[in-house]
């Protein structure tokens, strides 16, 4: 008996971590209590949010910003929004979505943590806490539980190497990965299948992991593509500069396909999350070019490849799309910018009433900066979840001030971030 569940457990593990692409999950997504869709993109390392939606029209924006700093224009200038800011020139998808009024971009936000540590300012940001590892399940997985008809099995899915803490609690999630392992050959796949036959649970996983890889596999197919031919015509730039563009922007464009693959489904899950890495720039920034517009235009390629993917289902999704915090005004010694406060966030989708810039202006002149350093935040990055929630997937705000967001009554939900 002792090496029957050794084999048993070796071919479990092998399969979920080699072929399958569904990690410990049971695609069981029926009866979904909204047929709102909600994508929260977390961006890892503090997205520097003074380049992102650069204020250029701030007195004070060019002279903190020095070699960094965007221009009003000519080439490579920030791409117009109103009042003083800009967005970089790489996010062309998102200025294209402003135009549409499916994009709302939010200025000087923070979340309640005003510490500068990467580890905890995310776990706070994820926890929805007010205290670094207060908590040990997350916002989002919370208020799936929390929804009117209560959560179903599975209403959520998290696409990455881990569930993140937003995504961890109580309501049982489905979770996705991109393998680099080879997929089984038909023959070994049919053994492995014929020696799960005779077990329920085990036959079951094996059928809900290949469902998940066919809904996932359009979606890789597309990246590839899509990488493929932007390596054809790139051929005036270094190789090594191709080669990162496209492993970067073919990663999250794939994973952003493999969300849409799952909240398409009719049965689906209505929630998902996923991550970015690569935010943290001390050094070497660059403006209009550079570190940061590389990541830049793979986080836009990567959600103009969602709304492609999503179809119709576009005009039901809200998309939030936030850091941690932001980063130094000035610029630093290594033409970088170093970890900082307020930031910039953005509510994207078919059903964001956009085309505006949200924004209490606190100004970048030394008096009104905090710390002297920092951009003062002025509006807590939780009213907009909660505006977000509430009006989109019709979470109840006592529920959101007290079970969502402990201790967040003073927080109120942000009105009319939701399309009438």
């Amino acid at each position: 008996m002792k090496n029957s569940l050794s084999r048993r457990a070796f071919l479990e593990s092998s399969l979920f971590t080699g072929a399958s692409t569904l990690m410990a999950s049971r695609l069981a997504f029926a009866s979904a209590p909204t047929d709102s869709r909600f994508v929260f993109v977390l961006l890892r390392g503090a997205l520097d949010g003074l380049s992102a939606v650069p204020p250029v029209g701030d007195p004070e924006y060019a002279g903190l910003r020095g070699q960094i700093a965007l221009a009003k224009s000519g080439e490579g200038a920030a791409l117009p929004l109103e009042g003083p800011f800009g967005l970089h020139p790489a996010l062309t998808f998102m200025h294209r979505s402003y135009a549409a009024k499916e994009l709302a971009v939010l200025h000087a936000v923070a979340s309640p943590y005003r510490e500068r540590s990467h580890f905890d300012a995310q776990n706070m940001l994820e926890s929805g806490d007010l205290r670094p590892h207060g908590s040990t399940s997350g916002w989002m997985n919370r208020a799936l539980t929390a929804m009117p008809a209560g959560a179903t099995r599975e209403a959520g899915v998290a696409l990455g190497a881990n569930v993140p803490l937003a995504m961890r609690g109580p309501a049982e999630v489905a979770s996705w990965s991109p393998t680099k392992i080879a997929a089984l050959d038909e023959g070994t796949l049919a053994r492995v299948t014929d020696l799960y036959a005779r077990d329920p649970l085990l036959s079951q996983r094996l059928a809900d992991a290949l469902e998940s890889d066919a809904i996932a596999n359009e979606a890789q197919a597309a990246a590839a593509a899509e990488a493929e031919s932007e390596t054809s015509m790139m051929n005036n730039v270094v190789e090594r500069d191709v080669k990162e563009k496209r492993n970067y922007n073919a990663r999250y464009a794939e994973t952003a396909r493999a969300a849409a693959g799952f909240l398409k489904r009719e049965d689906g899950p209505r929630v998902a999350m996923f991550d970015t890495t690569g935010w943290d720039t001390h050094a070497n920034e660059g403006g209009a070019q550079g570190q940061l517009a590389l990541r830049l235009r793979g986080l836009d390629a990567a959600l103009a490849a969602l709304k492609e993917s999503l179809g119709p289902v576009w005009r039901k999704t809200v998309v939030l799309v936030a850091t941690e915090f932001g980063r130094t005004a000035a610029i630093n010694g290594t033409r970088g910018t170093d970890h900082g406060t307020g930031a910039a966030a953005f509510l994207l989708g078919g059903a964001v009433a956009g085309g505006r810039v949200l924004a209490d202006w606190p100004g970048l002149g030394r008096a009104s900066l905090l710390d002297s350093r920092d951009l003062k935040p002025t509006r807590d990055l939780r009213t907009v979840m909660k505006g977000v929630l509430r009006d989109h997937l019709d979470v109840p705000v006592g529920a959101l001030d007290s079970k969502v967001f402990p201790d967040s009554a003073s927080a109120r939900p942000m009105d009319g971030l939701i399309r009438a």
